[in-house]
């Protein structure tokens, strides 16, 4: 994984740089202390991913956020911030960030959560689920009227992405193939007319859907 750390703290930046550098598979390829530089480092570097802080100068992590995914559709955006209120979380994936990490988190769980966005899955902070879960209950629900166009597998499955399972994960879970969950997957996204894993888990979430996988 080719990362780049956009952060206006050095010693974060550094401790992170120190950090990846333990691990084979990641390789810092940029840094930037502002949003502007960030945006500058990804056009330069073209990473896979980028770990953006939301409070920079000049240009913040949720501007930047939805620049470099209007601009740079293949990189993924992963916020790490001590924030962990609502006006935080909410706006950032509505950008299209992938994952929502706290600073306080632990090292190996940052990781785990950039080798899953890499793969192409999702990680939240379970501590900013409450805001999500409170932010999507008040809005409009009648979308929620295509869960019902789901097959009860689909259910099952969404329920599982919901919980952050990977395919699988899934697949062990509910005792099927892998290829099965990524047909299961593919499926439900049309029908709820979702891009990805990330926005059918927050479906699952606005809805409050999971005690309705086997209904």
């Amino acid at each position: 994984m080719r990362i780049v750390i956009a952060d206006d703290h050095h010693v974060v930046r550094k401790g992170l740089r120190f950090f990846f550098a333990t691990k084979d598979d990641i390789e810092v390829v940029g840094e930037a202390a502002t949003g502007s530089e960030a945006l500058r480092v990804i056009e330069e570097t073209k990473p896979d991913l980028v770990l953006m802080d939301l409070s920079m100068p000049d240009m913040d992590g949720i501007a930047a956020t939805k620049k470099a995914v209007q601009q740079f559709p293949g990189v993924h955006i992963v916020v790490l911030t001590s924030y962990s209120d609502q006006e935080h979380v909410i706006p950032a994936l509505q950008v299209g960030a992938k994952a929502y990490q706290l600073k306080d988190t632990e090292p190996e769980e940052l990781v785990k959560t950039l080798r899953q966005v890499d793969s192409g899955e999702y990680m939240l902070s379970s501590a900013i689920m409450p805001h999500v879960l409170t932010h999507m209950k008040k809005q409009n629900e009648p979308e929620k009227e295509k869960f019902y166009q789901l097959t009860r597998r689909e259910r099952d499955v969404l329920n599982e992405i919901a919980c952050g399972k990977s395919n699988k994960e899934i697949a062990a879970s509910l005792f099927i193939s892998e290829k099965t969950v990524k047909t299961h997957v593919s499926n439900l996204l049309a029908k709820l007319e979702l891009a990805d894993r990330t926005q059918a888990a927050l479906f699952a979430v606005k809805y409050n859907l999971n005690g309705e996988t086997t209904k």
